[in-house]
């Protein structure tokens, strides 16, 4: 019985380390270029790769929104930053002017 309890954990295991090894192979990520090879093969062979425009622009577009989003949480991180040292900023000069006003 523990034997094949074991047997069972160790082969689960080694099914659940290969999963993310087809992620690639199930879903390819297309780029222009790979699609334009893809064509090429299949005018030229005959067999082509799985890359075809509507994949490319669909990962291209996928692409795009992903940088969008970057690029506004750049922009936030940015604006924070700069309120913060506006912040550092007022009260740097505060305490001049609390120091400055002990001294007279």
């Amino acid at each position: 019985m523990k034997t094949q309890i074991w047997l069972t954990g160790v082969s689960l295991t080694v099914v659940l380390a290969f999963v993310p090894a087809c992620a690639g192979v199930l879903d390819p990520h297309c780029t222009p270029a790979k699609a334009a090879k893809s064509a090429a093969a299949k005018a030229t062979v005959g067999v082509g790769g799985r890359c075809d425009a509507k994949e490319t622009i669909k990962d291209t577009a996928d692409d795009a929104l992903d940088l969008d989003l970057d690029a506004d949480d750049a922009k936030d991180k940015l604006d924070d930053v700069r309120d913060k040292a506006d912040d550092a900023h007022d009260k740097l000069d505060d305490a001049v002017h609390d120091r400055g006003d002990r001294d007279d």
